[in-house]
């Protein structure tokens, strides 16, 4: 009998060590095809010539008196940009371009040259109680807003319609970074991240300057942004961060994000992102991947419902995802809906 059970106990070791070795045999291989699709795909298609746009205009520093001023200035620079754009025969661009360039816009940034920058704001800035910046992830550019900009107005609405009368919220899109494509080497590192944190934690000490001492200030994530975010926490002045639809954040665990910020998280039932391995490997001398599930005991985030959506769905009018986001960033905390 004891024979019998030592060598069940082997075997059984024998087994896990086998599944181990699988197991990571089948994570660097699927990493390795990540890889190779990343590189092959784009250089099977013409880059895109790069577009004309003038240079950003040299504004002041934002304060809750010029902001009307800061909003004119990038306005011209969008019509500008589209006239540019129009005169290269890029339509699409010039399109963009002019839409961002309404007087109804308020831009609190504007770059139109390559895939193109920008900062927009969603209701009153400087009198707001509560701020919501939005980070986004892969593929947004000035050719791809509008879709960034549906879930920043989806937002404000659903902030408008859930605060207590009275109470003034913004919403900030936040397109600060030249984001990775989502067939790219770049989309399975931090390094786009890593060029991105320096921007938003200035972006967000520019904005102290122009909101109330009082105003709540949270950052809202999707996908790449997560990681975006995840780089830049510890240098934040933020009540809370928020990561949806993350593939990692690049640290093992909330508290390695060095934030007094609350940090939460979410994931749609139908979101492919929980389909990836979430590791971090170094495979052909490059570290990939970006660590611990966000939504994983093991990370210590406060787990939130999303709901049946997928990738694309955390804003999307009546989700639970939409509701709890609102939630948190009006601070009501007890009322956010856990996973």
């Amino acid at each position: 009998m004891s024979w019998r059970g030592g060598g069940e106990r082997r075997g059984a070791a024998r087994q896990e060590r086998g599944d181990g070795r699988r197991s990571h045999r089948w994570r660097r291989a699927f990493l390795a095809t990540l890889i190779t699709a990343a590189v092959v795909v784009p250089l099977s298609a013409a880059a895109r010539p790069e577009i004309p746009s003038p240079l950003p205009a040299t504004l002041p520093k934002p304060t809750a008196t010029n902001l009307d001023e800061i909003y004119a200035a990038n306005s011209a620079d969008a019509a500008e940009a589209a006239r540019m754009a129009a005169a290269h025969d890029d339509s699409h661009r010039a399109t963009a371009d002019r839409e961002l360039a309404a007087p109804a816009r308020h831009l609190l940034t504007f770059d139109g040259r390559g895939p193109g920058l920008a900062t927009e704001v969603f209701g009153d800035l400087a009198r707001a109680d509560h701020v919501a910046v939005l980070v986004p992830g892969s593929d947004t550019s000035l050719d791809t807003y509008d879709r960034f900009r549906a879930t920043a107005v989806s937002l404000r609405r659903q902030l408008t319609g859930t605060a207590p009368p009275g109470t003034r919220t913004a919403v900030v899109a936040w397109l600060g970074y030249r984001t990775p494509d989502t067939v790219s080497t770049t989309v399975l590192t931090t390094d786009r991240a890593d060029e991105a944190a320096p921007h938003l934690r200035a972006f967000i000490r520019g904005l102290q300057g122009v909101v109330a001492d009082t105003t709540t200030v949270s950052l809202v994530c999707h996908s790449y942004g997560t990681v975006v975010c995840a780089r830049a926490a510890a240098h934040l002045d933020i009540d809370d961060l928020a990561l949806v639809g993350s593939p990692g954040t690049g640290t093992d665990t909330a508290s390695a994000l060095h934030t007094a910020a609350r940090v939460w998280a979410a994931r749609g039932e139908d979101d492919w992102v929980g389909e990836v391995p979430h590791i971090r490997s170094d495979l052909f001398g490059v570290t990939v991947g970006f660590g611990t599930d966000p939504v994983s005991p093991a990370f210590g985030a406060r787990v939130f419902a999303a709901g049946k959506g997928g990738h694309s769905d955390y804003f999307s009018p009546g989700s639970v995802s939409l509701s709890n986001l609102a939630r948190i960033v009006l601070g009501d905390t007890a009322e956010v809906t856990r996973a």
